[in-house]
């Protein structure tokens, strides 16, 4: 496990950000940081994303940021050119994977198939994303194949909420869980970090929780 990943696994969630306006991605970063959660996936549904990103890493250095929704070569190199640390795609798609790996950048590509987890590891991966967690099988999905696929780890994201994030966390090939409730968009428009402080604080507060309740660290 890489530092990235082990960083990631440490936090056990990943906020999973859309942002319009990159001048609000800066004390959005800092309303995380605030509640515990140094930690971002800047999803590239937006064309503000690249901007985003630079700001978060000029502005917060100690803060882990990556981008997510990454479909295509061009959004790799803008990503890592604006400063993301790691990169998170909605789906496999070999040309990308084989295309970060061979400059060294960290990718956790999209899986919902046992095929999709074997090319994955045949590159050499050992975490990737379950995407869309709930709609592709959820947690009864995960515990299926961590018994043909035991060294690999899974980030779920997709439907992932404070009511059902425990199930996932207890299951010991989950590295953490991609959610975005904590960062809600309506709250991000109307600049009100405050309760997104709370919020993160809240989430920070449920994956000790999960953990502890379920013996793990």
């Amino acid at each position: 496990m890489n530092k990235i990943t082990e960083t990631i696994r440490r936090l056990g969630i990943v906020p999973v950000i859309k942002i319009d306006d990159s001048e609000q991605a800066l004390p959005l970063a800092k309303a995380l940081e605030a509640g515990g959660l140094p930690l971002a996936e800047v999803t590239f549904r937006t064309s503000a994303a690249a901007q985003a990103i630079r700001n978060i890493t000029a502005g917060c250095p100690n803060m882990l940021v990556g981008a997510g929704t990454v479909t295509t070569t061009e959004q790799v190199d803008a990503a890592m050119e604006a400063g993301a640390a790691f990169l998170v795609s909605p789906g496999f798609n070999g040309r990308i994977v084989r295309y970060c790996i061979e400059r060294g950048i960290s990718i956790f590509p999209g899986t919902c198939t046992p095929g999709e987890m074997e090319q994955a590891m045949e590159l050499g991966l050992d975490t990737v994303k379950f995407f869309p967690a709930e709609a592709a099988g959820g947690t009864a999905f995960l515990k299926a194949v961590g018994g043909p696929y035991p060294n690999l780890r899974f980030m779920p994201t997709g439907g992932i909420n404070p009511e059902n994030i425990a199930a996932y966390l207890k299951i010991k090939s989950v590295v953490a869980c991609g959610g975005s409730w904590m960062v809600p968009p309506d709250r991000i428009s109307a600049k009100d970090f405050e309760t997104i402080t709370r919020l993160a604080a809240e989430a920070v507060d449920l994956v000790r929780r999960c953990r502890k309740e379920g013996g793990l660290k």
